[in-house]
């Protein structure tokens, strides 16, 4: 009997190929990096195509480094950045346009008009989300508007839109099954997440034609077969999810009032609220959690679009370090009297502010300032960051009080030691870090095991989650509230304009 799952973990900046076995622990992996691509300031990109030879390498890698064949696997599952917009021909297969990924920001002068419009609440109620050059309908617009012939193509049927997750299953079924989950679906501003379809005024608004849209699926379920040529044997495909949700569902937060926040390129904060949608009057987001036997669970989410990517700001944009490691190091050396904060908003900043043309800004430099400043105030940006997300989350939902909760974390940053317990601090909260930090690869993993009869009910599952380490407060109270009320400062400078 297969006792193993294969998983495919595409982030923003890399791609990994992960198996997990019969009890979902890691047993081996692989990554590769790919381009980012910068065509204009405010624009980001993705070559789909070096993505999926990404996917093809890293999967192949990490089955031949656990020693198994293709027929090992009982499932495949896949965990996909979110928002981000891939179009191709479905009679070739081929992209038409690079991917314009979720941190682009091309489209923000169109979603200005659609706000001042008036829009936004319509938008809001029915897909829990903001209008925002974030999420995927107006990057589709845009590609159908700016490629020739796309629009008439796409209202033929010639052309298929999709997030990662669906343009991936579409190349590993060679092109049998056109299908997203519901949780990547209630991320492209045309899904109502209320019934669980895709919504025909949200397609009219945004000139998004239906014919272009993958089916909406469970996360757990049948989303067809790998082909035998991609990875050597006919392999099911049976979950999938955007990798925030795919991290809750790893992290075992399946009761109403628990907590996640990943921290990789960006930071992701869900708050799982159970069967019911929260409507957020604090400029949280709304979302589907995930969808299981046709039962859909909600969050609420905060997005913060540069978290990790600071520090990689750091080492690749300003050569101040040499590597990520290094600026916990550095961060602990920092001379405490001096108040300098970093507000990242590289691509304008997100929850709760959701300002698409907001500038970074490094305050408080004086001549003393050197670069264990300034790496202590990036890792500190991504405190201060979690902070405004969680008291917005408490304002709507009592459960997610900085006070009163814990949350736990995960994503390549978690892994400092120095920035998880600055987050206790500036929370004034418990921190759990998993023993397993690959929670977005195991929650996908999980999902397709379930599927494949390989793992238990989600409440067994999440009863084997434990905690590698807990970061508990030290920080005094008015410490604390000193430097949350300057972080408060250094962001109301940058939300002006000149």
């Amino acid at each position: 009997m297969a006792r193993h799952v294969l998983v495919i973990d595409q982030g923003t900046t890399s791609t990994r190929g992960i198996v997990f076995d019969a009890d979902a622990a890691p047993v081996a992996s692989a990554q590769q990096e790919f381009a980012q691509h910068y065509p204009r300031p405010g624009w980001v990109e993705h070559d789909a195509e070096e993505i999926w030879r990404t996917v093809l390498a890293t999967a192949r890698q990490a089955l031949d480094r656990a020693g198994l064949a293709a027929s090992d696997l009982a499932a495949l599952g896949i965990a996909n950045q979110r928002e981000t917009v891939v179009v191709w021909d479905r009679r070739t297969g081929r992209p038409i346009h690079n991917a314009i990924v979720w941190q682009d920001r091309r489209t923000a002068s169109l979603c200005e008009q659609l706000e001042v419009a008036g829009h936004g609440d319509l938008i809001a109620a029915r897909t829990g989300l903001r209008i925002d050059p974030y999420f995927s309908a107006t990057k589709i617009a845009w590609l159908l508007d700016a490629v020739d012939g796309a629009r008439a193509a796409a209202e033929a049927g010639d052309l298929a839109f999709g997030t990662v997750d669906s343009f991936l299953l579409w190349r590993l079924t060679d092109g049998a099954v056109h299908a997203t989950d519901a949780t990547n679906a209630s991320r492209t501003l045309l899904f109502d997440i209320h019934c669980g379809a895709w919504d025909d005024a949200l397609l009219a608004l945004f000139r998004v034609p239906r014919a272009m849209l993958p089916e909406v699926r469970d996360s757990a379920g049948d989303f067809g077969t790998a082909s035998a040529a991609h990875l050597g044997g006919a392999v099911a495909v049976r979950g999938i999810a955007g990798d925030q949700q795919a991290a809750l569902v790893g992290q075992g937060c399946f009761l109403p009032g628990m907590l996640k926040s990943t921290y990789g390129t960006g930071c992701f904060a869900l708050l799982n609220t159970g069967a019911h949608p929260v409507a957020s009057a604090h400029r949280m987001l709304t979302t589907i959690a995930y969808q299981l036997g046709g039962e859909r669970s909600y969050a609420l989410e905060g997005s913060i679009f540069v978290a990790g990517a600071a520090v990689q700001w750091l080492r690749d944009g300003l050569g101040l370090i040499g590597n990520a490691a290094e600026t916990g190091a550095l961060a602990e050396q920092a001379d405490p009297q001096q108040a300098v904060y970093l507000v990242p908003a590289f691509v304008g900043l997100g929850a709760p502010h959701w300002d698409s043309e907001a500038q970074g800004l490094l305050a408080g430099i004086t001549r003393g300032t050197t670069r264990k400043e300034i790496a202590r105030a990036a890792l500190e940006s991504v405190g201060y960051q979690t902070r405004d997300l969680l008291e917005a989350m408490h304002a709507d939902f009592s459960g997610a009080a900085p006070g009163g909760t814990v949350i736990r974390v995960d994503g390549g940053m978690s892994a400092s030691d120095w920035a998880m317990q600055f987050l206790a601090d500036i929370l004034g909260a418990p921190v759990d870090r998993p023993t397993c930090l690959e929670t977005t690869a195991l929650g996908a993993g999980y999902l397709a095991g379930m599927a494949a009869g390989l793992y238990p009910e989600p409440a067994v599952f999440a009863r084997g989650w434990t905690a590698e380490r807990r970061f508990l407060p030290s920080m005094e109270a008015g410490e604390r509230a000193r430097k949350y009320a300057g972080w408060q400062r250094a962001v109301a400078r940058t939300l002006l304009r000149p």
